[in-house]
């Protein structure tokens, strides 16, 4: 049995809450949606799925994102003449803020978490995650502590992943202030507030607007720079929808595209996640991603940003 989540702040949640649940340390698997998409993912009988696509060889698959909504029901249903103790599948599937809340009302129904500890957590996740967020949290960072947290986990070389790990050790046995002084979380959070300041500057150039939509393309750099995901909407108040492009890290072959709609302007009306689930991505009515080969990608890219387009326009 292993917990196998993605690796943000969500994932890292709902990895603390099944361990909690179920009163034993298992193993975590860190993997990115993209991974089940393609079948690179090595899902095993047992594994408990959290924050990702569905993957009929798991055991328990929890998610929210709502390009995933019928997945579980259609299983179940194409199933239903054969299912076995073999191939059951457990686990719940809600449109919700967050993974971490599906699967905390799950274990919380069960009886399986009694106490109200984690109650906290899971409404910062959902303000993190749901990206209901006000204008000051998003410019001011520091002065919220777990939005602050949020934006220490990263996926951007292997020390990455200890801590992912760490994080969820933290959150599972220690206050939000004691966690804030641990000398690795305190060293990350400083960094980004540093990040953050520079960000805004490189935005500012890197960014066009077309219409209502504005585009952010980090193609032209060495590396992507990282900062806060809807600083873009403080910073041009007036567009409906951003779109982010860039290469992968490690891999130049490889553009991976975010694209959200506002959390200031409620007006664009497209459905990202479902938009995206036409190019092998997936997410949530308001935000998604999606990972394409160089060959393809441009084509792709204009695709999404002319049906981006005609929905601000009309």
């Amino acid at each position: 049995m292993r917990i196998v989540t993605r690796p943000d702040f969500d994932g890292i949640v709902c990895a603390v809450i099944i361990l909690e649940a179920l009163k034993k340390e298992l193993p975590i698997v860190w993997i990115e949606p993209s991974d089940v998409q393609n079948r690179a993912a090595d899902i095993k009988k047992g594994d408990i799925m959290a924050n990702l696509p569905f993957d009929e060889r798991c055991s328990v698959w929890f998610d929210h994102h709502v390009s995933n909504s019928t997945k579980l029901e259609e299983y179940r249903r194409d199933n239903a003449s054969n299912i076995t103790v073999d191939n059951v599948i457990d686990g719940a599937f809600a449109i919700a803020p967050s993974a971490a809340g599906v699967v905390y009302q799950y274990y919380k129904e069960r009886g399986m978490i009694t106490s109200n500890k984690f109650d906290e957590l899971i409404k910062e996740t959902d303000i993190i995650d749901g990206a209901l967020l006000s204008m000051d949290q998003v410019i001011h960072p520091e002065n919220y502590p777990f939005i602050l947290l949020s934006m220490t986990v990263k996926n951007r070389d292997e020390s990455d992943r200890l801590y992912w790990d760490r994080l969820v050790k933290l959150l599972r046995h220690q206050s939000i202030e004691k966690i804030l002084i641990d000398s690795e979380v305190k060293k990350r959070c400083k960094l980004v507030i540093s990040e953050n300041l520079a960000y805004s500057d490189i935005l500012k150039t890197q960014t066009k607007i077309c219409g209502k939509i504005s585009i952010t393309d980090f193609r032209d750099l060495e590396r992507a720079p990282s900062g806060n995901r809807f600083l873009i909407y403080c910073l041009f108040p007036e567009i409906m929808a951003n779109i982010k492009i860039r290469y992968d890290d490690n891999d130049k072959n490889i553009v991976l595209l975010s694209v959200g709609k506002s959390i200031f302007n409620d007006t664009f009306k497209v459905n990202i996640g479902k938009m995206l689930s036409k190019y092998g991505g997936g997410g949530h009515a308001g935000a998604g991603g999606c990972t394409m080969n160089v060959e393809s990608a441009q084509k792709n890219i204009d695709e999404i940003v002319a049906i981006m387009k005609a929905n601000s326009d009309s």
